[in-house]
């Protein structure tokens, strides 16, 4: 059975969600690259080059929806990941200092928001049920 086209609306929610995503990196994450002075590469580098790499890929996925999706299921992926596997745990034992509160906050949001525009039966018939793409040519 084909999988019916992504409705154009669906397409606009992805385009408005890759420009919010790209917006809020830029307004937060941008301005450390840029004004790095702290003379020390450390994991705050690491994730600052990271999530600076993936607002300049989500700018790509306001041209590109469909094919940018991995980059929403990553979104999404990552932040359940700190959600259950470090602030819940912080919750439980000490409590949420305030960066830890701020960051839950944030991504809660995306918990929220990411999978109502991701279209997941196209999600689905193209990344899970789909054939595997060959480890190699044929002779």
């Amino acid at each position: 059975m084909s999988q019916p086209p992504v409705s154009i609306l669906r397409l606009n929610l992805l385009r408005a969600m890759y420009l919010f995503m790209a917006f809020g990196l830029g307004m937060t994450i941008w301005p450390e690259i840029i004004s790095f002075s702290w003379g020390v590469a450390d994991t705050d580098s690491v994730v600052y080059a990271m999530l600076g790499a993936l607002g300049l890929l989500c700018l790509l996925g306001v041209l590109y929806p469909l094919k940018m999706l991995p980059l929403l299921i990553f979104e999404l992926a990552w932040k359940l990941i700190w959600v259950l596997g470090f602030a819940l745990r912080m919750h439980l034992d000490a409590g949420l200092d305030e960066y830890a509160t701020e960051t839950l906050a944030a991504c809660l949001l995306g918990i929220i928001l990411v999978p109502l525009v991701v279209p997941w039966g196209y999600f689905f018939s193209h990344y899970i049920k789909a054939p595997a793409e060959p480890w190699r040519r044929s002779a």
